[in-house]
């Protein structure tokens, strides 16, 4: 997937107001209400999305200093952050989720252009070139404001953006799907991508952002024409 970082960063930032759109308009019960995570309330999801934002700060800093700098200090700070957040009120989780976001621009808007090159690794252990941060802080913004169950849909995601996602996660899936199981994904205006195996027969044709919220788990398959038996994808964190 190749997006321009200044792209990225443009759909982070469209992200974000939008996020901050609909966290301003939540009421003060709301944040310990459910979101559409199972086990994760609101609040949960609104202290992920903050720590999110500084731990891609971190490996923002990581590639202007080229000083290691992981995302969380250990494997359990990322979850003992989260739950130590989760039960704040609503306006210390919106002024967490503003202030975040703040960092993150500002750690973006301070690396240079050889910067981008530079190699982290995610939290997933995987070496990136740090022009995959803005990509990562995408997806997250996106995806949990439709998470957070107040009304916003994947379709609200800008199109170019929705079939960066639905190669993304393809690309994830395909690697997961047994043999001879697959399906070509079809966006008019945006092409094709095969999921799994080539020349299944299987077809999916949609708008892009029904197609992600198929692969992501977060739609069904209504707004989609379906040729020959989808197969079955695993589930995408």
């Amino acid at each position: 997937m190749k997006v321009p970082v200044a792209t990225l960063l443009d759909w982070v930032e469209d992200g974000q107001l939008a996020l901050q759109r609909a966290v301003d308009a939540l009421t003060a019960d709301a944040v310990t209400e459910p979101s559409a995570l199972p086990g994760w309330t609101r609040g949960h999801l609104l202290t992920h999305l903050a720590r999110n934002a500084d731990a891609l700060v971190n490996l923002l800093t990581w590639a202007r200093t080229g000083i290691r700098t992981p995302m969380y200090a250990s494997p359990d700070q990322r979850a003992t952050d989260i739950e130590a957040g989760a039960g704040r009120p609503l306006v210390e989780q919106r002024a967490d989720v503003r202030e975040s976001a703040a960092r993150f621009r500002k750690a973006a808007e301070a690396l240079s252009g050889d910067a981008w090159s530079a190699t982290v690794v995610s939290g997933q252990g995987r070496e990136i070139p740090a022009s995959e941060v803005p990509w990562l802080r995408v997806r997250e913004v996106w995806i949990h404001l439709v998470d957070l169950d107040v009304g916003v849909g994947m379709d609200a995601m800008p199109s170019d953006l929705a079939w960066a996602l639905v190669r993304d996660v393809d690309g994830w899936m395909s690697a997961r799907l047994g043999a001879d199981t697959g399906a070509e994904l079809t966006a008019e205006g945006h092409g094709t991508v095969v999921l799994g195996t080539p020349s299944t027969g299987v077809t999916v044709t949609g708008p892009p952002y029904a197609l992600a919220a198929w692969l992501t788990g977060r739609g069904g398959i209504d707004e989609l024409l379906v040729t020959g038996e989808l197969p079955g994808v695993p589930r995408w964190l």
